[in-house]
């Protein structure tokens, strides 16, 4: 059965397939998500034997900021967690807050759950509306701590690199943490960082100019 926001029909083309959908569903097509199910075939003798017709499905574009609640609130639910959804969209960043109990199962060793969470729900947001977005998530304020953390780390081997003029390589981080480090020692003028290896095993140089 069709939903609502969701409508499948056949005809000779996709083209009129589509253009039937839209004119049932109301909405013009750059407010539709268009998936062609089957792009039909011509029959024998012009197409009047064996041929066979196009089949799309028409889907209304939610709103991308009410998509990602919507994810997260069921990938959350998923893991048995109860959570409230805090969203501020500004400069094209969609800065999404965790409140609830346990947050802790969310954040993962060293945030790896919480950016995985963030990976997969900018991939399920970049299938609703116009809007380019990127959606950053955050609970218990971790990601200011660990920047804080960071930002000291950084600091203390720079020293230790400008006493014994010798790289030192930092352990694996995920790509949030390196740029981290390359922001925090980009004005340095006595050392430079650079990333090396492969994921999930890639990390960051510092080494003397």
């Amino acid at each position: 059965m069709d939903k609502e926001d969701s409508i499948v029909r056949s005809a000779k083309t996709v083209e009129e397939a589509t253009e039937e959908a839209l004119r049932i569903l109301n909405i013009t097509k750059d407010k539709a998500l268009i998936t062609v199910l089957d792009e039909g075939s011509k029959g024998l003798l012009g197409g009047f034997i064996g041929g066979r017709h196009a089949k799309v499905r028409v889907e209304i574009k939610s709103d991308p900021v009410d998509a990602v609640r919507d994810f997260l609130r069921e990938v959350t639910l998923a893991m048995g967690l109860s959570v409230n959804i805090d969203t501020n969209l500004k400069d094209k960043y969609l800065n999404v807050n965790l409140t609830g109990e346990n947050m802790g199962i969310l954040i993962g060793k060293r945030g790896q759950t919480l950016d995985a969470l963030q990976y997969i729900t900018n991939l399920a947001v970049g299938r609703h509306g116009d809007l380019q977005m990127s959606v950053v998530i955050d609970t218990e304020n971790y990601r200011r701590r660990r920047r804080d953390t960071l930002e000291g780390l950084a600091r203390t081997i720079a020293r230790k690199v400008k006493d014994k003029r010798q790289n030192v390589k930092l352990e694996p981080m995920t790509r949030f943490e390196r740029h981290v480090i390359h922001t925090i020692l980009q004005n340095d003028r006595q050392v430079r960082t650079f990333s090396e290896g492969n994921e999930p095993y890639r990390h960051v140089v510092i080494a003397p100019k």
